[in-house]
């Protein structure tokens, strides 16, 4: 990481640093020369504030970057993404990431919670705990067994001990639950230091659901997801996404800052496999007479790159007429309507709902689309996106979703799994359920760009494994699976 990008990072965190000053010798030399130009401590909202701008930047980081490349949504070719996405990665390439989630996120999240709790604010402690939740569920997704309930006393616990899956799992849906609860009271205000909603404590709740729902879906509880999804985001505009501006350097799409001045032209969209079945021209194409994905591919790639010209390359257009999927100012989404309508379609495969529950709900997705979706307004263009209804026919041998002879039921599976896949393109939750269909027989296939073996997890952090006795002895590699994703 060169020194543009940590610029960026660390101007975005500064909010969220501040209060992490205080020392375990304050009460020696409490209002010792006080000095109220060079504070403390911060207000609950001003942490608040920060550790919000500290999740943005850890979901954005490399955990975005690299799902991009491992997931093949978009092709490693030059600089440093040019050897990772062959694989080529060490510890001490995540120590940065590691420090985003669990001392930009983890940290300051926790003591905004404890600064609301002091304030009996139970609607900024419940939202501080949903999100809390989703960093270190990311975290666990990302690297496996974490530190988590010890990281809340680094006094009493200097080296937090490693939690497995199986413990941590529980804690995070019970968080999640406390959250949720604490939002049902209507005690306690949150407006504009609420970056994502703005304090809805509705659309709060919803989000925790579908945070619940993917929770379950990781750890293959697959009727448990399925009903906490129905109490997921609802729609669109209840969706959680990550705002982003046109400031240099302060708050620009995290996507779009690297690709444009700090790695510019590193990764590309020639030869990924997202790319390859969204367009139109290639064999792979994955349209049909009931589904046109030339607006889709047009807004997550640009076919005749800025930065590589005559190169397919993510889209970072940001201009009045186009505005591409990482343009400058490009909200990054978090948790979404998406991935709910889509958690509802696969869940209702997976446990047992029947077929036309499944089709259902993937049909309501489709509706969604067929009027625009999350397109940008600049790529709605009359007959460039079609996603009519699919009928259970259609998945029948024979029919336009089964060429090959599957049963119906994975027919449908199958274009379940692959609409999850495109549609969470940039998101580590695509990287996610690659992982988790890997040895199933549907789910997305990719073939290694070096050797035999895919990408299974991130590296623990060296920084972290130096420093923490309680680090595993034996760090697993890159290549070792994590426990829920076999």
């Amino acid at each position: 990481m060169n020194w543009k990008m940590k610029s960026y990072i660390w101007k975005s965190l500064l909010l969220g640093f501040v209060v992490l000053v205080h020392s375990s010798c304050e009460d020696l030399v409490e209002n010792l020369n006080n000095n109220p130009n060079d504070p403390t401590d911060a207000t609950a909202a001003f942490v608040f504030k920060g550790a919000e701008i500290a999740h943005m930047a850890a979901h954005e980081g490399m955990t975005s970057r690299l799902s991009l490349v491992w997931a093949s949504y978009g092709k490693g070719v030059a600089l440093q993404y040019g050897t990772w996405g062959v694989y080529q990665i060490t510890a001490n390439n995540f120590d940065d990431e590691w420090n985003l989630y669990f001392t930009g996120a983890n940290k300051n999240l926790l003591i905004a919670i404890q600064k609301a709790d002091e304030l009996g604010n139970r609607k900024m402690a419940g939202v501080a705990k949903i999100l809390r939740a989703h960093a270190m569920a990311s975290a666990t997704e990302l690297w496996g067994d974490i530190p988590f309930s010890e990281t809340s006393d680094p006094e009493a616990y200097p080296n937090p001990r490693f939690e497995s899956q199986d413990e941590l799992y529980p804690k995070l849906q019970a968080l999640l639950d406390e959250g949720i609860a604490d939002l049902a009271t209507g005690v306690g205000t949150l407006s504009t230091e609420d970056l994502f909603l703005s304090g809805d404590a509705a659309k709060w709740q919803e989000v925790a659901y579908t945070l619940k729902a993917r929770l379950y879906t990781d750890v293959k509880a697959y009727t448990e997801a399925y009903e906490a999804a129905q109490h997921g985001i609802s729609t669109y505009t209840n969706s959680l996404y990550a705002p982003h501006g046109t400031s240099v350097n302060a708050n620009q799409n995290a996507t779009f800052t690297l690709l444009t001045s700090v790695r510019t032209g590193s990764i590309t969209g020639e030869d990924a496999y997202n790319a390859l079945i969204l367009n139109p021209q290639h064999a792979a194409y994955r349209g049909n007479s009931k589904t046109d994905e030339t607006a889709r591919f047009r807004f997550y790639y640009l076919e005749n790159g800025i930065n590589a010209p005559g190169v397919i390359e993510p889209n970072t257009l940001t201009t009045n007429d186009k505005r591409g999927f990482f343009a400058e100012d490009a909200s990054f989404p978090l948790v979404t309507y998406q991935e709910n309508s889509l958690t509802l379609a696969e869940m209702a495969i997976r446990s047992g709902k029947g077929l036309e529950v499944a089709l259902g709900h993937l049909n309501s997705y489709r509706a969604f689309l067929n009027q625009g979706g999350y397109l940008h307004n600049t790529y709605k263009e009359d007959g460039t996106y079609r996603y009519l209804p699919y009928d259970l026919a259609d998945f029948a041998v024979g029919g336009i979703e089964n060429t090959d002879g599957l049963s119906q039921e994975a027919a449908l599976l199958r274009e379940i799994l692959e609409e999850r896949y495109v549609t969470f393109y940039g998101q580590h939750i695509g990287w996610n359920d690659e992982r988790r269909n890997r040895n199933e027989v549907y789910g997305i296939k990719l073939t290694p760009t070096n050797g035999s073996r895919l990408p299974a997890r991130f590296i623990y952090s060296q920084n972290e494994l130096n420093s923490n006795s309680n680090s595993p002895a034996e760090a697993p590699s890159l290549f070792d699976p994590i426990a829920i994703y076999p």
